[in-house]
């Protein structure tokens, strides 16, 4: 009798999908951070439409004499993006429950509820993992997939441009300030009318730690603050201070060998922008859920053959997408090549 509660109110997929959604989890620096503005979609794809108005100087002209600048036009470009769709399984067996002595039914219905919201919590942290290694990769401006090096995306390609890059020559003590002051200044031109606040790094390990050993950083922290930066513990703590207006943070992040970020790079991005990174979720490809918003994570289960189980099946279908990748830099600990 005890699997007949699967066919319960609690266990639909609407209850299902709900309690995943709900699960308590730890968020990420990025997700965190609230850069990405969500919108659900009940497509499975995108469309961005991109217009570039440019501005020209006028030259002047006789008075009377006929003759003017014309007006350049305004061009539309409007490009697709897919919805990308990620299953990750699991299953409840009957002997995860085998061995609970019951106190009636009412017990059985505890441990069953309590074994399946620890599945669900594992499938939701997997899930949040994956968010994150997205969220990263729109900020890189390339997306890869689970395996670390196959490419979902790469914006730079899709709006036919380079990346532009940045060296910070550690090694030789040339000036970070210069470096920063032409990465300010390359986003201040990039940017163009479009209101910003500030610009954002998000550091590798090496690059933090030779940022940070830098005597020219040293040096300006020991003025401005009698030293206090640097008897501090900046292995700990928030991981990030300001200087030479941008913010630097370390990054940590990784899923076994997959770094979110590489150890040698920064990647700058301004903070500020209108609807500079979207979030999207699809609808999952499920009757129920045919044309409806999507949802970070939907859950649905099956009973197994002779009862021996369920099997809970879920999936997330995210696009984590930068509308303007010619705003994403992008520092090296290296020398200029």
């Amino acid at each position: 009798m005890l699997l007949d509660v699967f066919n319960s109110d609690p266990f639909t997929t609407t209850s299902l999908t709900a309690a995943i959604n709900k699960a308590p989890y730890k968020p990420a620096r990025i997700g965190q951070m609230g850069l990405y503005r969500r919108v659900p979609i009940s497509t499975l794809s995108v469309f961005i439409e991109e217009m570039e108005g440019k501005l020209s100087l006028l030259t002047t002209k006789r008075r009377g004499g006929g003759g003017s600048t014309m007006a350049t036009r305004e061009t539309r470009k409007v490009r697709p993006f897919s919805i990308y769709h990620i299953p990750h399984d699991d299953a409840l067996l009957a002997d995860d429950i085998q061995g609970v002595r019951a106190f009636g039914s009412e017990m059985q219905l505890e441990i069953l509820s309590q074994k399946t919201n620890e599945k669900l919590m594992r499938l939701r942290q997997n899930h949040e993992a994956t968010h994150e290694y997205h969220r990263i990769g729109g900020i890189k401006g390339i997306i890869t997939d689970g395996d670390g090096s196959t490419e979902l995306l790469n914006l730079f390609t899709e709006f036919g441009l380079s990346q532009q890059l940045f060296y910070f020559d550690f090694a030789n003590n040339t000036s970070i300030k210069t470096t920063c002051m032409e990465v300010y200044d390359w986003m201040e031109e990039a940017v163009g009318a479009s209101p910003w606040t500030s610009i954002h790094a998000m550091v590798g390990k090496t690059f933090w730690k030779e940022l940070l050993t830098s005597p020219e950083v040293e040096a300006a922290f020991d003025r401005a603050n009698n030293g206090s930066f640097l008897r501090e513990n900046q292995t700990t703590g928030s991981r990030s201070f300001e200087y030479c207006g941008i913010t630097w943070e370390s990054y940590r992040g990784a899923v076994g060998a997959t770094k979110f970020v590489a150890d040698d790079a920064a990647h700058f991005f301004p903070v500020g922008v209108p609807d500079l990174f979207l979030e999207h979720f699809g609808p999952a490809d499920f009757i129920e859920t045919v044309n409806t918003m999507g949802v970070p994570v939907y859950v649905k289960q099956e009973t197994m053959k002779f009862d021996k189980g369920v099997e809970l099946h879920s999936q997330s279908n995210p696009l984590y997408i930068c509308t303007r990748p010619g705003l994403l830099g992008k520092g090296l600990s290296t020398a200029a090549p």
